[in-house]
Protein backbone atom coordinates (compact mmCIF):
# COMPACT_ATOMS: atom_id res chain seq x y z
CA UNK A 1 0.00 0.00 0.00
CA UNK A 2 1.44 3.36 -1.05
CA UNK A 3 1.03 6.15 1.48
CA UNK A 4 1.12 9.73 0.19
CA UNK A 5 2.80 12.15 2.61
CA UNK A 6 2.21 15.84 1.94
CA UNK A 7 4.66 18.35 3.38
CA UNK A 8 7.52 15.85 3.18
CA UNK A 9 10.16 18.58 3.56
CA UNK A 10 8.72 19.73 6.90
CA UNK A 11 9.28 18.46 10.42
CA UNK A 12 6.45 15.93 10.52
CA UNK A 13 6.56 15.03 6.84
CA UNK A 14 10.24 14.15 7.09
CA UNK A 15 9.67 12.19 10.30
CA UNK A 16 6.91 10.18 8.61
CA UNK A 17 9.01 9.52 5.51
CA UNK A 18 12.00 8.46 7.63
CA UNK A 19 9.84 6.06 9.63
CA UNK A 20 8.06 4.51 6.63
CA UNK A 21 11.29 4.12 4.65
CA UNK A 22 13.04 2.55 7.64
CA UNK A 23 10.34 -0.14 7.78
CA UNK A 24 10.42 -0.63 3.98
CA UNK A 25 6.88 0.66 3.53
CA UNK A 26 5.95 2.27 0.23
CA UNK A 27 5.72 6.03 0.78
CA UNK A 28 5.58 8.96 -1.65
CA UNK A 29 6.55 12.38 -0.36
CA UNK A 30 5.33 15.58 -1.99
CA UNK A 31 6.15 19.16 -1.07
CA UNK A 32 6.49 22.57 -2.66
CA UNK A 33 10.13 22.48 -1.54
CA UNK A 34 12.70 19.88 -2.63
CA UNK A 35 14.30 17.73 0.06
CA UNK A 36 15.86 14.26 0.48
CA UNK A 37 12.39 13.09 1.52
CA UNK A 38 10.44 14.70 -1.33
CA UNK A 39 9.76 12.47 -4.33
CA UNK A 40 7.68 14.99 -6.30
CA UNK A 41 7.77 18.77 -6.06
CA UNK A 42 4.65 20.86 -6.53
CA UNK A 43 1.73 22.62 -4.88
CA UNK A 44 -1.15 20.76 -3.24
CA UNK A 45 -3.42 23.49 -4.66
CA UNK A 46 -2.57 22.39 -8.22
CA UNK A 47 -5.06 19.71 -9.20
CA UNK A 48 -3.05 18.14 -12.02
CA UNK A 49 -0.05 17.70 -9.72
CA UNK A 50 -2.17 16.19 -6.94
CA UNK A 51 -4.06 13.88 -9.29
CA UNK A 52 -0.83 12.51 -10.68
CA UNK A 53 0.69 12.11 -7.19
CA UNK A 54 -2.44 10.25 -6.04
CA UNK A 55 -2.04 7.41 -8.57
CA UNK A 56 -1.72 4.06 -6.82
CA UNK A 57 -2.16 5.64 -3.38
CA UNK A 58 -4.23 3.84 -0.74
CA UNK A 59 -3.67 6.24 2.18
CA UNK A 60 -2.98 9.96 2.50
CA UNK A 61 -1.33 11.73 5.44
CA UNK A 62 -1.84 15.44 4.86
CA UNK A 63 0.79 17.28 6.90
CA UNK A 64 1.50 20.15 4.47
CA UNK A 65 0.44 23.55 5.79
CA UNK A 66 1.26 27.18 6.28
CA UNK A 67 2.00 27.49 10.00
CA UNK A 68 1.64 30.19 12.64
CA UNK A 69 5.24 31.36 11.92
CA UNK A 70 4.06 32.35 8.43
CA UNK A 71 1.34 34.71 9.65
CA UNK A 72 3.62 37.76 9.47
CA UNK A 73 5.22 36.82 6.13
CA UNK A 74 2.37 35.38 4.04
CA UNK A 75 -0.93 36.86 2.90
CA UNK A 76 -4.34 35.84 4.16
CA UNK A 77 -5.04 34.54 0.67
CA UNK A 78 -1.89 32.44 0.82
CA UNK A 79 -3.21 30.72 3.93
CA UNK A 80 -6.55 30.10 2.23
CA UNK A 81 -4.85 28.75 -0.90
CA UNK A 82 -2.67 26.27 0.99
CA UNK A 83 -4.65 25.31 4.08
CA UNK A 84 -8.17 25.33 2.64
CA UNK A 85 -7.93 25.00 -1.14
CA UNK A 86 -5.00 22.59 -0.93
CA UNK A 87 -6.91 20.41 1.53
CA UNK A 88 -10.03 20.52 -0.66
CA UNK A 89 -8.09 19.42 -3.75
CA UNK A 90 -6.50 16.55 -1.82
CA UNK A 91 -9.86 15.43 -0.43
CA UNK A 92 -11.51 15.52 -3.85
CA UNK A 93 -8.72 13.60 -5.55
CA UNK A 94 -8.45 11.11 -2.66
CA UNK A 95 -12.19 10.39 -2.86
CA UNK A 96 -12.02 10.03 -6.66
CA UNK A 97 -9.06 7.63 -6.35
CA UNK A 98 -10.83 5.45 -3.79
CA UNK A 99 -8.30 6.15 -1.03
CA UNK A 100 -8.97 4.01 2.05
CA UNK A 101 -7.67 6.40 4.72
CA UNK A 102 -7.15 10.17 4.86
CA UNK A 103 -5.34 11.55 7.93
CA UNK A 104 -5.28 15.32 8.33
CA UNK A 105 -2.71 16.98 10.59
CA UNK A 106 -4.43 19.84 12.36
CA UNK A 107 -3.38 21.76 15.46
CA UNK A 108 -4.43 22.61 19.00
CA UNK A 109 -3.93 26.24 17.91
CA UNK A 110 -7.45 26.06 16.48
CA UNK A 111 -8.78 26.35 20.04
CA UNK A 112 -7.32 29.86 20.12
CA UNK A 113 -8.89 32.12 22.74
CA UNK A 114 -10.45 29.11 24.50
CA UNK A 115 -6.97 28.14 25.72
CA UNK A 116 -6.56 31.07 28.11
CA UNK A 117 -9.05 31.33 30.99
CA UNK A 118 -9.95 34.66 32.51
CA UNK A 119 -7.81 35.97 35.36
CA UNK A 120 -8.52 34.09 38.58
CA UNK A 121 -10.10 31.11 36.83
CA UNK A 122 -8.68 27.54 36.92
CA UNK A 123 -6.50 26.23 34.12
CA UNK A 124 -8.50 25.10 31.07
CA UNK A 125 -9.14 21.37 30.56
CA UNK A 126 -8.87 21.04 26.77
CA UNK A 127 -10.63 18.10 25.14
CA UNK A 128 -12.07 17.64 21.67
CA UNK A 129 -15.38 19.01 22.97
CA UNK A 130 -13.97 22.52 23.46
CA UNK A 131 -15.31 24.91 20.79
CA UNK A 132 -12.51 26.48 18.71
CA UNK A 133 -12.16 30.28 18.85
CA UNK A 134 -9.37 30.94 16.30
CA UNK A 135 -7.12 33.92 17.02
CA UNK A 136 -5.47 34.26 13.60
CA UNK A 137 -5.67 33.15 9.97
CA UNK A 138 -3.69 30.00 10.75
CA UNK A 139 -6.26 28.81 13.28
CA UNK A 140 -9.17 29.91 11.11
CA UNK A 141 -7.97 28.05 8.01
CA UNK A 142 -7.08 24.89 9.91
CA UNK A 143 -10.54 24.91 11.52
CA UNK A 144 -12.13 25.29 8.08
CA UNK A 145 -10.00 22.46 6.71
CA UNK A 146 -11.17 20.21 9.57
CA UNK A 147 -14.75 20.97 8.57
CA UNK A 148 -14.00 20.03 4.97
CA UNK A 149 -12.61 16.71 6.18
CA UNK A 150 -15.79 15.98 8.10
CA UNK A 151 -17.92 16.99 5.11
CA UNK A 152 -16.09 14.59 2.81
CA UNK A 153 -16.66 11.76 5.23
CA UNK A 154 -20.39 12.51 5.44
CA UNK A 155 -20.90 13.13 1.72
CA UNK A 156 -18.31 10.85 0.11
CA UNK A 157 -17.90 8.25 2.90
CA UNK A 158 -14.16 8.94 2.82
CA UNK A 159 -12.56 7.57 6.03
CA UNK A 160 -10.95 10.61 7.66
CA UNK A 161 -9.10 11.09 10.93
CA UNK A 162 -8.18 14.61 12.10
CA UNK A 163 -5.24 14.82 14.51
CA UNK A 164 -4.99 18.06 16.47
CA UNK A 165 -1.31 18.05 17.38
CA UNK A 166 0.25 20.16 20.12
CA UNK A 167 3.80 21.53 19.90
CA UNK A 168 6.38 19.12 18.51
CA UNK A 169 8.72 21.55 16.72
CA UNK A 170 12.18 22.00 18.29
CA UNK A 171 12.46 25.72 17.53
CA UNK A 172 12.45 28.28 20.33
CA UNK A 173 9.22 29.89 21.50
CA UNK A 174 8.04 33.02 19.69
CA UNK A 175 7.09 34.60 23.03
CA UNK A 176 9.98 36.72 24.31
CA UNK A 177 8.72 36.46 27.92
CA UNK A 178 8.66 32.65 27.71
CA UNK A 179 12.19 32.65 26.29
CA UNK A 180 13.40 34.83 29.15
CA UNK A 181 12.00 32.51 31.84
CA UNK A 182 13.51 29.20 30.78
CA UNK A 183 16.27 27.80 28.60
CA UNK A 184 15.01 25.97 25.51
CA UNK A 185 15.30 22.40 26.85
CA UNK A 186 13.89 23.45 30.23
CA UNK A 187 10.89 25.11 28.56
CA UNK A 188 10.18 22.13 26.30
CA UNK A 189 10.47 19.69 29.21
CA UNK A 190 7.92 21.80 31.10
CA UNK A 191 5.62 21.82 28.08
CA UNK A 192 5.41 18.02 28.10
CA UNK A 193 3.27 18.48 31.21
CA UNK A 194 0.45 20.13 29.30
CA UNK A 195 1.07 21.32 25.71
CA UNK A 196 3.86 19.41 23.90
CA UNK A 197 4.42 16.01 22.28
CA UNK A 198 7.52 14.30 20.93
CA UNK A 199 7.54 13.91 17.15
CA UNK A 200 8.09 10.14 17.44
CA UNK A 201 4.79 9.88 19.30
CA UNK A 202 3.13 12.11 16.68
CA UNK A 203 4.31 9.76 13.92
CA UNK A 204 2.95 6.78 15.83
CA UNK A 205 -0.44 8.47 16.17
CA UNK A 206 -0.58 9.19 12.43
CA UNK A 207 0.30 5.64 11.43
CA UNK A 208 -2.25 4.22 13.86
CA UNK A 209 -4.84 6.62 12.41
CA UNK A 210 -4.09 5.32 8.90
CA UNK A 211 -4.66 1.76 10.06
CA UNK A 212 -7.86 2.52 11.98
CA UNK A 213 -9.48 5.14 9.72
CA UNK A 214 -11.87 2.75 8.01
CA UNK A 215 -13.18 1.42 11.34
CA UNK A 216 -13.47 4.93 12.82
CA UNK A 217 -15.09 6.56 9.77
CA UNK A 218 -14.53 10.08 11.04
CA UNK A 219 -12.71 11.08 14.20
CA UNK A 220 -11.05 14.16 15.67
CA UNK A 221 -8.32 13.65 18.28
CA UNK A 222 -5.95 15.71 20.39
CA UNK A 223 -2.38 14.43 20.05
CA UNK A 224 -0.32 15.64 23.00
CA UNK A 225 1.82 14.04 25.69
CA UNK A 226 -0.20 12.34 28.42
CA UNK A 227 -0.67 14.82 31.22
CA UNK A 228 -0.20 13.69 34.84
CA UNK A 229 -2.94 16.06 36.00
CA UNK A 230 -6.63 15.61 36.71
CA UNK A 231 -9.46 18.14 36.71
CA UNK A 232 -9.03 18.50 40.47
CA UNK A 233 -5.56 19.97 39.88
CA UNK A 234 -6.75 22.80 37.62
CA UNK A 235 -7.30 25.54 40.25
CA UNK A 236 -3.89 25.01 41.87
CA UNK A 237 -2.11 24.72 38.49
CA UNK A 238 -3.22 28.27 37.72
CA UNK A 239 -2.16 29.47 41.16
CA UNK A 240 1.04 27.46 41.85
CA UNK A 241 2.04 24.63 39.52
CA UNK A 242 5.08 23.63 41.66
CA UNK A 243 2.77 22.68 44.56
CA UNK A 244 1.01 20.15 42.32
CA UNK A 245 4.30 18.89 40.87
CA UNK A 246 5.89 18.39 44.30
CA UNK A 247 2.95 16.15 45.23
CA UNK A 248 3.07 14.10 42.02
CA UNK A 249 6.85 14.02 41.53
CA UNK A 250 8.62 14.56 44.89
CA UNK A 251 12.14 14.61 43.39
CA UNK A 252 11.37 16.84 40.39
CA UNK A 253 12.77 20.04 41.87
CA UNK A 254 16.07 18.39 42.86
CA UNK A 255 16.44 16.81 39.42
CA UNK A 256 15.72 20.16 37.79
CA UNK A 257 18.19 21.95 40.07
CA UNK A 258 21.03 19.72 38.84
CA UNK A 259 20.35 21.04 35.33
CA UNK A 260 19.92 24.63 36.46
CA UNK A 261 16.26 24.36 35.41
CA UNK A 262 13.11 25.72 37.05
CA UNK A 263 9.57 24.39 37.21
CA UNK A 264 6.74 26.39 35.61
CA UNK A 265 5.21 28.90 38.01
CA UNK A 266 1.70 28.30 36.68
CA UNK A 267 -0.10 26.57 33.81
CA UNK A 268 -3.08 28.01 31.96
CA UNK A 269 -4.26 24.90 30.08
CA UNK A 270 -3.98 21.13 29.94
CA UNK A 271 -4.38 19.15 26.71
CA UNK A 272 -6.14 15.83 27.23
CA UNK A 273 -5.28 12.90 24.92
CA UNK A 274 -7.59 10.27 26.45
CA UNK A 275 -9.75 9.91 23.33
CA UNK A 276 -6.76 9.26 21.06
CA UNK A 277 -5.41 6.68 23.47
CA UNK A 278 -8.79 4.94 23.61
CA UNK A 279 -9.78 4.97 19.93
CA UNK A 280 -6.40 4.74 18.22
CA UNK A 281 -4.70 2.49 20.77
CA UNK A 282 -2.03 5.20 20.94
CA UNK A 283 0.59 4.90 23.68
CA UNK A 284 2.81 8.00 23.74
CA UNK A 285 6.06 7.32 25.59
CA UNK A 286 7.48 10.82 26.02
CA UNK A 287 5.83 12.56 28.96
CA UNK A 288 7.02 14.42 32.05
CA UNK A 289 7.75 11.20 33.94
CA UNK A 290 9.97 10.22 31.00
CA UNK A 291 11.78 13.58 31.26
CA UNK A 292 12.53 12.97 34.94
CA UNK A 293 13.77 9.43 34.29
CA UNK A 294 16.09 10.77 31.59
CA UNK A 295 17.42 13.38 34.02
CA UNK A 296 18.13 10.63 36.55
CA UNK A 297 20.03 8.68 33.90
CA UNK A 298 21.80 11.69 32.38
CA UNK A 299 20.36 11.34 28.87
CA UNK A 300 18.39 13.42 26.38
CA UNK A 301 14.61 13.23 26.87
CA UNK A 302 13.95 13.80 23.17
CA UNK A 303 13.53 10.79 20.88
CA UNK A 304 16.21 9.84 18.38
CA UNK A 305 13.75 10.75 15.61
CA UNK A 306 13.34 14.25 17.03
CA UNK A 307 17.11 14.66 17.08
CA UNK A 308 17.47 13.29 13.54
CA UNK A 309 14.87 15.67 12.09
CA UNK A 310 16.30 18.58 14.06
CA UNK A 311 15.62 22.29 13.68
CA UNK A 312 14.44 23.42 10.26
CA UNK A 313 13.23 26.98 10.75
CA UNK A 314 10.32 28.37 8.79
CA UNK A 315 11.94 31.16 6.77
CA UNK A 316 14.98 31.60 4.56
CA UNK A 317 16.25 34.54 6.63
CA UNK A 318 17.01 34.78 10.33
CA UNK A 319 15.03 37.09 12.59
CA UNK A 320 16.86 39.04 15.27
CA UNK A 321 13.77 39.49 17.50
CA UNK A 322 12.93 35.79 17.80
CA UNK A 323 12.73 32.48 15.95
CA UNK A 324 10.52 34.01 13.23
CA UNK A 325 8.99 37.38 12.29
CA UNK A 326 6.00 38.44 14.37
CA UNK A 327 2.92 40.23 13.07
Amino acid sequence: MTTLITGSAGHLGEALMRTLRASSQDARGIDIAPSPFTDRTGSIAERAFVRDAMKGVRAVVHAATLHKPHVATHSLQGFVDTNITGTLVLLEEAAAAGVEAFVFTSTTSTFGAALTPAEGMPAAWITEDVTPIPKNIYGATKTSAESLCELFHRRQRLPVVVLKTSRFFPEDDDDAVARSLHALENMQANELLHRRVDIEDVVDAHLLAVRRARAIGFGRYIVSATTPFTRDDLPMLRESAPRVLHRLFPDCEALYARQGWTLPAQLDRVYVNALARRDLGWRPRHDFAHVLQCLREGRDFRSQLARDVGIKGYHARACAQGPYPMA
